[in-house]
């Protein structure tokens, strides 16, 4: 998500990050750190250390108290961190517990939570120079960060430090951090590295270098006539060997001609080693893989090798029942047998560009044994299940590839830092005292591929220390002589890739952003890229995991919570596509006929229409869905919209306390660009410019009229934003007349000026797929000037689109398909703007809405049900892309992106004739 969703994005939303004006917090040079009496849940200060937990720390400060700080042994989220550390929290009556409003500890003033009800009521967002702020710290790290993510998706790593903070901040982070260090808090609460616990010379882990030229050689001496690997005294091809050479090979040298001879001998032996059982029988499930996988990481056609098509083998050999012949259960490859086999099905089938059979990947799920760990063995429904970190490390690389297993994949990692051992290295199996090269050298490549990257350099450390003087490694700790089945992942975790990401492929190299030219090209425009696959971001969107009676939940919040502002994100995002307007039915459908989720609560519980906290953004963006679709905003839900953004227009700054009103023209609790935004195009495109011209006016006062840029909130804090720049775009071009023109092109310019060498753009949460879907959108408005860059950026957001049809938050940080960003993403990288965006629902059928006991009715004008509308007759919380909830400007705000057909973009000065005679 990027900084123009900073309304709701503030701690405990999903990527709330701490966006919001200077914190008046400071503290004297000492500053005195208090271990929290904290509950019976909260482990003691001195058991989180650098390689095992996570310390958190809130500064209470500003209510007269200290830095009070908490540990939690098995930290699974930055906000379970703060809750098992001792920690008490309230949320938003509005947004409910995921927003973290108050904060208290047993160990000041009685575990009174602050701040108090007399200064903040809590049922709204707070406001901006008022709030908790999030912080974070990685080993070694000696300053603070934002979190890049929320509190509910963080996931923080063994050694890492968290600080809330009562203030505010800019966007840049320069104002509001902490006033006490990282190591301040890490020495106060035994945070700081043992050397006993962590091989180090300083205040983080040394990242251990591996030979890896020196084990390739080694790993080179062992192919027999330079092809293949024999078993010891004998002749035989031992190709399960010769493929973790292979394996070997490609990631010390990449494509070379030793390579190619090995890659050759394995092709001609496909017969012998995955056809054993005869050409037309079903192949060795880990062998047909083990060779696909080589295909594809080679360049080659895993489809065409041997003489076989390896991946539509595998299709075709996936047990459909079990136990039976060659199958234990249900999605089995027949005749895998174990853990790693079915793994590395999956992973051939997904770098293949197939979609793995649903029941493939929901068999790895299935191996995951109470502690986190994976049986390396296919074990059945209620068999004995021990896991072991090598069967780990491999299994949680490829859920995480796959997508939508963010919980199983956490849950991996949990087990994966507690199997560590204080040397940094991980055992074979549970229970063992000796380090394991293969199985830390699997769960290096995992651990750093997730993000966990001390562990993993501690990790990498130990495997150094294991190199044998002739390049290769054995199979323990102090083996003395080497083994390939060891030396091989260990030269992937050295060459800091794995199965997943390994390639001989060189990248092509990319082209820095250009400044836009100052005059219109003369040429055609460039094509627009290679952009992400929409139908299948439209099924993962639509999922029944996903779009769960007919709207979203907000994963990690309260239990039948529905989250309205992503689930209008949503319905934005199938309008775009046009690839499911059932489904947009049936989620417009609910919303608009008086739809309850399992809190009784309707989408105006959300948007607070008609009550005196009725907000201007949320308004604006629901109304907008409304004219999407055709349908009446004046009567949405049964709420006049319109009228009611007329009357959130504010006429003068509010004076403190009242924070209702940031300034004349303003709608009311509108915090952001983004919601500003919203309002004046839905006002516009209901015609009332009038009513609208005030709102547009403060719109176009927040820009920088020296960049072109607009800042992420309102009362602005002097940042840029890209995100809110597009959005602020958008509203002023759909504004009839040219008196905003120059104020678009100068914001076009600006958000050019910052696309990335890869073509993505800068967002709070780093490279970010939320900003890149909103450039798209923005630079769309001139598609003809600004085709070469939009191109760049599509192309950016399909490298960024998973397996399973989802996308990830950001470049950067944790993968795996994230719910919000994927509405984003799917909406925004078809160019078309807000202003315009239609979509017909003639001739649609809504969709079954299921139900965990009677389907709930839809109620046509006139009929009745119980109240009236849809009722959730379930709870219906679900494990969602999203945790905590949140208001407009995150939900909302982001939560705007996206719309509609890339092949309707047109550039905007075409676009005001039309908006003033049609909207």
């Amino acid at each position: 998500m990027g900084t123009a969703q900073q309304h709701d994005r503030r701690p405990a939303g999903r990527r709330i990050l701490s966006l919001f004006a200077a914190a008046a917090v400071t503290f004297a040079a000492s500053v005195a750190f208090v271990t929290g009496a904290a509950p019976a849940a909260a482990d003691p200060v001195e058991q989180c250390t650098a390689t095992h937990g996570a310390v958190v720390a809130v500064d209470f400060g500003p209510f007269g108290g200290g830095v009070v700080r908490g540990c939690d042994t098995t930290p699974t989220t930055g906000y379970e961190l703060l809750r098992d550390g001792g920690f008490t929290t309230e949320g938003t009556r509005h947004d409910g517990p995921g927003f973290i409003c108050r904060i208290g500890n047993g160990s000041f003033n009685s575990g009174t939570q602050y701040p108090t009800p007399a200064t903040e009521d809590c049922v709204l967002t707070p406001q901006a120079t008022a709030y908790w702020s999030y912080w974070i710290a990685s080993p070694g790290q000696a300053s603070w960060s934002y979190s890049p993510l929320g509190a509910m998706d963080r996931k923080p790593g063994a050694g890492d430090v968290d600080a809330w903070v009562f203030g505010g901040t800019d966007v840049g982070g320069t104002t509001g951090r902490p006033t006490f260090t990282p190591d301040d808090v890490r020495a106060g609460g035994g945070a700081t590295p043992d050397p006993s616990d962590t091989p180090t010379d300083g205040p983080s882990v040394p990242v251990g270098k591996i030979d890896v030229e020196a084990a390739a050689r080694w790993v080179t001496q062992q192919l027999h006539d330079g092809s293949h690997v024999v078993d010891e005294g004998s002749e035989t091809p031992n190709y399960f060997l010769t493929t973790e050479a292979a394996y070997a090979l490609a990631a010390a040298g990449g494509r070379s001609p030793a390579l190619d001879k090995v890659v050759a001998r394995l092709a001609s032996g496909t017969d012998e080693y995955a056809y054993a059982a005869g050409p037309e029988k079903a192949p060795d499930a880990a062998a047909a893989a083990r060779l696909a996988l080589l295909a594809e990481i080679t360049e080659g056609d895993p489809r065409d090798f041997g003489g076989h098509d390896l991946l539509g083998d595998l299709e075709k050999n996936v047990c459909l029942t079990g136990p039976g012949p060659g199958c234990t259960a249900k999605g089995d490859f027949r005749g895998a047998s174990y853990g790693d086999g079915q793994a590395l099905g999956v992973l051939a089938l997904l770098r293949g560009g197939a979609v793995p059979p649903a029941e493939t990947v929901t068999r790895l799920t299935q191996l995951v044994c109470e502690d986190g760990s994976v049986t390396s063995i296919l074990i059945g429904p209620d068999e004995f299940c021990d896991g072991d970190p090598m069967t780990t490390g491999l299994v949680a690389l490829v859920l995480d590839e796959a997508g939508g297993h963010d919980a199983v994949v956490a849950k991996n990692v949990v087990y994966l830092k507690k199997a560590q051992m204080r040397s940094g290295a991980f055992p074979g199996y549970n229970g063992s005292t000796t380090g394991s090269v293969p199985a830390t050298a699997h769960a290096a490549q995992a651990l750093r591929a997730l993000g966990e990257v001390r562990a993993a350099d501690a990790a990498i450390w130990w495997l150094s220390r294991e190199q044998l003087a002739d390049g290769g490694f054995g199979l323990d700790e102090g083996a003395e002589g080497p083994a390939l089945y060891a030396t091989a992942p260990a030269v992937l975790a050295g060459s800091g890739t794995s199965l997943v990401t390994l390639t001989t492929k060189v990248p092509e190299p990319t082209e820095p952003p250009t400044t836009p030219p100052t005059t219109p090209p003369t040429t055609t425009p460039p094509p627009s890229g290679d952009g992400p696959n929409l139908k299948k971001g439209v099924a993962y969107l639509t999922s029944p995991a996903n779009l769960q009676k007919s709207r979203y939940y907000a994963a990690g919040g309260p239990t039948g919570r529905a989250d309205f502002g992503l689930t209008i994100d949503g319905a934005f995002a199938l309008a775009a596509t046009g690839h499911d307007n059932d489904a947009l039915r049936t989620v417009v459908d609910f919303l608009d006929r008086g739809g309850k989720d399992g809190e009784a609560r309707t989408v105006h519980d959300w948007t607070n229409a008609g009550s005196a906290h009725a907000m201007g953004g949320s308004m604006g963006k629901a109304a907008l869905l409304a004219q999407v679709v055709d349908r009446d905003p004046r009567d949405f839900g049964g709420k006049d919209l319109i009228a009611g953004l007329a009357d959130a227009v504010c006429t003068a700054k509010s004076a403190q306390p009242d924070r209702s009103c940031a300034d004349k023209g303003a709608y009311t609790y509108a915090m952001s660009v983004f919601g500003q935004s919203l309002g004046v195009i839905a006002q516009v495109r209901a015609g009332e410019e009038k009513a609208a011209k005030a709102p547009v006016g403060y719109l176009a006062g927040l820009q920088n009229t020296s960049s072109g840029a607009w800042p992420s909130l309102v009362p602005p804090t002097g940042d840029a934003d890209v995100d809110s720049t597009a959005m602020a775009a958008m509203a002023l071009d759909l504004v009839p007349g040219d008196a905003h023109a120059a104020a678009v092109a100068k914001a076009l310019a600006w958000i050019a000026s910052k696309q990335l060498e890869d073509g993505g753009f800068p967002g709070a949460a780093g490279n970010s797929v939320n900003s890149a879907a909103l450039a798209v959108q923005g630079l769309s408005l001139d598609a003809e000037k600004y085709g070469k860059q939009i191109a760049k950026a599509r192309t950016f957001l399909a490298s960024q689109q998973n397996a399973d049809g989802g996308f990830n938050v950001a470049k950067e940080g944790q993968r795996g398909s994230d719910l919000r960003a994927s509405t984003q993403a799917v909406g925004g990288s078809t160019g078309i703007s807000f202003g315009v965006l239609a979509r017909s629902l003639d001739g649609t059928t809504p969709n079954p809405v299921p139900s965990s006991s009677t389907p709930p009715v839809i109620v046509t004008p006139g009929g009745s049900a119980g109240g009236g509308g849809i009722v959730d007759t379930g709870g219906g919380g679900g494990g969602l892309a999203s945790t905590g909830t949140q208001t407009l400007g995150l939900a909302g705000a982001a939560a705007a992106l996206v719309l509609a057909g890339w092949g309707a973009v047109v550039a905007a000065r075409h676009r005001r004739t039309a908006v003033g005679g049609d909207l």
